[in-house]
């Protein structure tokens, strides 16, 4: 007799059928495991038997093959363990194989039968819904897989109370879905003093999710500007929350089942391995580009990261998503960030301050800007000069506009894009390209031809060009303008900068 489990293999968002295939037949005692497995589906035959020696079971002295179909495709994780001990017990007899057909089981067993948890459950209850299937999974995991809409869940704390459920004599708990999180705004802009044109920027980038470098001194505000934006980005659509969940479902950081309407504010450090950034790894993990998804990228200290890892990141900035090549797998996660970065002028950090800069300047600001590549500077829609702020600047009161005012500016202008990209899917006028941004983007008559004039003088390129564009259509958005005027070209040409020569 061969029993049948059917659970998933991820690969990257992706959860593909897999079918656990277990036969016992006459022979010499054994416990085979084939079908691709990794060291930690291959460790399951020890787990699994160490559960069932708990539940008071022995293996039958006979010889045991477990298989992973399809055999070519590759099967990494713990979540195998769950299906690998039911279609054991089901070729046992001890419960029925015809009700575990309904089912999509993940899971990890502890030694003594504790089904704990495993990352991916969300993609799991997906695909079970999209199978017409119901899930089991662990108990802790159950409000993450009620996420999906119409799927039968069974979250099981162990093996014995799965069993007894699957025989009637005991019955499971429905687990209420997890409930979705306020949003985490960071801090008020009113924190903010001075820096007029920086917090504009910064609503500029916000409002048609933009691009944003910010170049000044230490101590100016840069990173306070940067944590700052959470708190006017508009939420998440329940659509994009479920979509960043999936993305933290398969990394394993979506803690209770908990749906988060903020959007990811991820700031890794500048010793950030290529890996830790793109994604990668033994297992292929989602990056912090990944993680950011539909969110902020903060990468403080610029120049401080390797070259590879930042030029690593020019090709997730221009398609939204991130190819991962490895010789066993290849995965793409999705990559829709907005990248706000943060750099002092030079090493020293006060370059055109007499008082302060080495005695390098200004060569000094030309070798250490050089570290980041033109072409992922090229990606980067809006330059802005955080200028140092005077004590007596910090001795005012606080400005009358917060992070409120400007969200509600922010909110209004993302409406005019969402009514404007309707029936597409695009989100924001950074996406915008092709015929999209010649229908919407063209400026008048006047700001055409200040446009031309500073493409020649700046001799900006083709991909400089169009991120042009798209920021005076965000201009002309956030002042409420169907057309783009000279205005608004003036002001997106007034935050592009050229880096120093030496």
């Amino acid at each position: 007799m061969v029993a049948l489990v059917s659970t998933v293999a991820y690969l990257g968002l992706e959860a593909r059928s897999v079918e656990v295939q277990c036969q016992i037949a006459p022979g010499l005692p054994a416990f085979a495991l084939v079908g691709l497995p990794d060291k930690a589906v291959g460790e399951s035959r020890q787990r699994v038997s160490a559960a069932l020696t708990a539940m008071g079971l022995a293996l039958p002295p006979k010889r045991i093959t477990i298989n992973l179909s399809p055999a070519d495709l590759p099967k990494e994780g713990s979540h195998y363990d769950l299906p690998i001990a039911l279609a054991l017990l089901a070729a046992m007899g001890v419960c029925d194989a015809e009700q575990l057909a309904d089912f999509v089981a993940v899971g990890e067993l502890a030694l003594d039968g504790r089904v704990i948890p495993s990352p991916g459950v969300l993609l799991a209850a997906l695909h079970a819904s999209a199978c017409d299937k119901g899930l089991i999974c662990p108990a802790a995991q159950g409000s993450e897989a009620r996420w999906a809409d119409g799927v039968p869940v069974l979250a099981a704390p162990n093996l014995v109370s799965l069993l007894n459920h699957l025989k009637g004599t005991q019955v499971l708990p429905v687990p209420e879905p997890g409930r979705a999180d306020p949003p985490e705004r960071g801090p008020d802009l009113k924190q903010v003093k001075g820096q007029e044109t920086a917090r504009r920027a910064l609503e500029i980038a916000a409002a048609g999710a933009h691009n944003l470098l910010m170049i000044g001194p230490p101590g100016a505000g840069k990173s306070l500007l940067a944590s700052c934006l959470p708190g006017v980005l508009p939420e998440l659509t329940p659509a994009e929350a479920l979509e960043v969940s999936m993305v933290a479902s398969v990394a394993g950081t979506l803690v209770d089942g908990r749906i988060s309407r903020a959007r990811p504010y991820r700031a890794p450090h500048h010793s950030a391995s290529m890996a830790a950034l793109t994604g990668g790894g033994l297992k292929v993990r989602p990056g912090e580009v990944s993680l950011a998804h539909l969110g902020v990228l903060f990468l403080d200290e610029l120049p401080e990261f390797q070259r590879a890892v930042l030029d690593s990141l020019r090709q997730p900035l221009e398609t939204g998503e991130v190819t991962v090549a490895r010789a066993n797998a290849h995965v793409t996660y999705p990559a829709r960030v907005q990248l706000v970065a943060a750099m002092n002028p030079c090493r020293c950090g006060h370059l055109g301050d007499p008082a302060l800069a080495c005695s390098r300047a200004p060569r000094c600001a030309a070798d250490y800007q050089s570290k980041v590549s033109g072409p992922l500077l090229d990606r980067i829609d809006l330059h802005v000069e955080v200028d140092p702020v005077s004590a007596a600047d910090l001795a005012l009161p606080p400005p009358t506009e917060g992070s409120a005012e400007v969200a509600a500016r922010v909110r209004a202008a993302r409406a005019i894009q969402t009514a404007r990209l309707a029936g597409t899917r695009l989100r924001t006028n950074a996406e915008l390209d092709g015929d999209l941004l010649q229908a919407h983007a063209t400026p008048d008559d006047a700001g055409r031809k200040l446009l031309m004039q500073a493409a020649e003088a700046l001799r900006l390129s083709a991909r400089g060009y169009t991120r042009m564009l798209r920021v005076a259509r965000t201009i002309a958005d956030l002042a409420g303008v169907e057309t783009v005027g000279r205005i608004h070209v003036a002001e997106a040409l007034s935050y592009r900068r050229q880096p120093p020569r030496a």
